[in-house]
């Protein structure tokens, strides 16, 4: 059922997925119960999630629930699925960012997923996320109940600047926003296509750091001294990304790659003479 829509490797990770979403065991407890029978509502389970399966919706979407940095995150169609890349960011700021309690402003948090990590790991910070989407919004704040933690989200369309002033002032801004040039959908997946949110995905064209200009210039009076912003960037925009904060706002950026060795992180700082060298933080 799955295969022709993945390949056998995809198809297998999946099956083990529903499998222990369904009888809440893990591959290797299945397999030392391997005699253990499924009820009958489990049974009607796997119909249906395969049926959902099969005409390609994804399987976070399917269950209603992905995997983040070792937590469990609700997820519909008001949000993206977290993606491993992601996940690299927020570990990168954990090696940089301290303990001490800061202020944090993330920006398109989507699920929650990035914030509520970062709150799990520093509970002292005070942190702030701000989506367009009303109804990723719910999401996130179901996923901050869901893991115990207080983050204060904010609805607002952050590409307009007149929102700001009802912003304070950062230690850190934090965002994965949209990246990825519309001309470039032609070669993505089609149950990304279908099933993602495209206000989260896409940018225009003839404009695809609009985001990380307004993030630059939002940070110029935002950032608090010796500030840093983190960002997850498109692979193929990296000097582009770069040169929004380094030539209108006197940044110092680094950026960085990712575990398969794409430019997919940047840092941010005002202020500083010399380019920001982190690489050595690599694991």
């Amino acid at each position: 059922m799955l295969v022709p829509l993945y390949d056998n490797r995809e198809a297998e990770q999946i099956t083990h997925m529903v499998l222990e979403h369904i009888t809440g065991m893990t591959r290797t407890e299945r397999a030392i119960n391997k005699l253990q029978e499924l009820s009958s509502e489990q049974v009607d389970k796997v119909t249906f999630y395969g049926n959902e399966l099969a005409s390609g919706k994804p399987v976070q979407y399917v269950l209603g629930e992905a995997w983040f940095a070792g937590l469990r995150f609700l997820v519909n169609k008001h949000t993206l699925i977290p993606r491993p890349e992601t996940e690299e960011l927020v570990d990168l700021m954990k090696r940089v960012v301290y303990f001490k309690p800061i202020s944090l402003l993330d920006i398109g948090t989507g699920s929650g997923c990035i914030p509520i990590a970062l709150k799990k790991k520093f509970p002292l910070w005070n942190i702030q996320s701000v989506d367009l989407s009303a109804g990723a919004l719910e999401v996130a704040k179901e996923n901050a109940k869901l893991h115990e933690v207080e983050i204060d989200f904010v609805q607002m369309d952050f590409l307009n600047e007149h929102n700001w002033s009802s912003l304070g002032k950062f230690d850190v801004i934090v965002s994965n926003p949209p990246y990825i040039k519309i001309s470039e959908s032609s070669t993505m997946a089609k149950h990304v296509l279908d099933y993602e949110p495209h206000m989260a995905l896409f940018v225009p064209d003839d404009d695809p750091v609009i985001f990380y200009k307004k993030i630059a210039a939002f940070g110029a009076t935002h950032l608090n001294e010796r500030g840093f912003i983190f960002l997850e960037i498109n692979q193929s925009l990296g000097n582009a990304v770069s040169d929004a904060f380094m030539e209108t706002h006197h940044y110092s950026t680094s950026v960085m790659q990712d575990l398969h060795g794409n430019d997919r992180m940047m840092i941010a700082e005002l202020s500083t003479p010399e380019i920001i060298d982190l690489n050595y933080l690599r694991p």
